[in-house]
């Protein structure tokens, strides 16, 4: 036992995430602290790492792998039990928490994003029926190409991502980025914070502005229905074929807008992109015309990926949250539990994303559950 605990320190190398976290707060009575912050805080990211999935499983993970655990610090009290952390987590300020998670980010990454993408995500089992509390909805900056969650925001309801939005770009260093948002944050107030930080926008613009939609879809028709004559754009086209799906994507550019900005005086509008796509499957088609406004001035074959990068987010962070870390069946409710625990899954996505090998994600938290030493290798990646 005492030689686990002197060789704690040996590992510390593996643990500097927790520098991040050292200024964070703990809400807890100090003189009846039995379990430091710092230890719970590595204990939940090593056991979510290995597929814990609740506050149950992470109890049961601490007192099997308590060894382990005494190799970075020295749990001279063992590890809490499940109520305890439920209590721990909900009592953290999230935004403190995730606030402290954006700088370990900017760390981890060295290298600003080239392309950002914002979104909402419910978490589904996170709504209380005592107290009529509805479900959280997480608002999250995910860098498309790096495929890394830069931070998260907690709101009540989705109508609320235009409230947060605004708190989560304030934390993060996007200067030089490619910011992409679906309609909900299709504000002038965003657009403009976007510039004012030295980043670029693409915006998708639906029904919540109006006005602005509705003067660029018929720009945009009468347009093509002179073959472009009257203006100045670019075009791309792009097919794609998967499982019986075919999938064409027609991409024009309009670069004169000088029309629209008369009206509209939208803050860094440069461009306005019309995404035309045709899916076949079998003998079914589908079209779709999507419009969407951008401070980039760029040709259509090089916006085009942008946008495709957009939904990186939904692919490679919430869908996986789901269907990796099961997010959409864990029941943490209390107060700042479920955003905070959010926090701590993200953390391991970030982790496990960044370790070499090909192998799925499920894979590798399969094999960090087998193998000791490969959970420390993701720890210290």
């Amino acid at each position: 036992m005492n030689s686990e605990r002197a060789g704690c320190g040996a590992l510390s190398e593996a643990i500097v995430f927790l520098d991040y976290f050292k200024d964070l707060h703990d809400p807890r009575q100090q003189g009846k602290v039995l379990y430091p912050l710092n230890e719970v805080l590595l204990l939940c990211l090593l056991a979510v790492l290995a597929g814990c999935e609740t506050f149950t499983d992470i109890d049961r993970f601490g007192q099997e792998k308590l060894g382990l655990l005494r190799r970075f610090l020295p749990f001279r009290d063992g590890t809490p039990a499940h109520d305890r952390l439920g209590e721990i987590f909900a009592a953290l300020d999230a935004e403190k928490f995730q606030s402290s998670f954006v700088s370990w980010v900017s760390a981890l990454t060295g290298a600003p994003a080239d392309v950002i993408a914002i979104d909402g995500k419910t978490l589904r089992r996170s709504y209380q029926k005592k107290g009529a509390k509805d479900a959280i909805h997480m608002v999250s900056a995910f860098a498309a190409r790096q495929r890394l969650v830069l931070g998260q925001i907690k709101v009540d309801e989705k109508s609320n991502e235009i409230v947060a939005i605004p708190k989560l770009l304030d934390m993060l260093s996007i200067e030089g980025a490619v910011i992409t948002i679906d309609a909900m944050g299709c504000q002038r107030e965003i657009a403009r914070q976007i510039v004012d930080k030295g980043a670029d926008y693409v915006l998708a613009l639906k029904g919540n502005q109006a006005r602005l939609r509705e003067d660029a879809a018929l720009f945009a028709a009468e347009q093509k229905a002179k073959g472009f004559k009257d203006t100045t754009v670019s075009r791309h086209e792009t097919v794609d074929g998967d499982h019986g799906r075919i999938e064409t994507r027609s991409y024009t550019v309009f670069h004169d807008l000088a029309w629209l900005q008369e009206h509209h005086n939208w803050p860094g509008l440069q461009s306005l992109v019309m995404v035309e796509s045709t899916r076949e499957i079998g003998d079914r088609i589908e079209q779709e015309t999507r419009l969407y406004i951008t401070s980039l001035v760029l040709l259509a074959h090089q916006i085009g990926p942008v946008i495709r990068d957009h939904w990186a987010i939904e692919n490679s962070l919430h869908w996986v949250m789901d269907m990796v870390f099961r997010d959409d069946e864990c029941r943490v409710r209390k107060d700042n539990a479920p955003a905070n625990f959010t926090t701590i899954k993200h953390m391991a996505h970030n982790l496990i994303s960044r370790a070499p090998g090909k192998d799925s994600m499920r894979l590798k938290r399969k094999v960090a559950a087998w193998s000791d030493d490969y959970l420390v290798r993701l720890i210290a990646a």
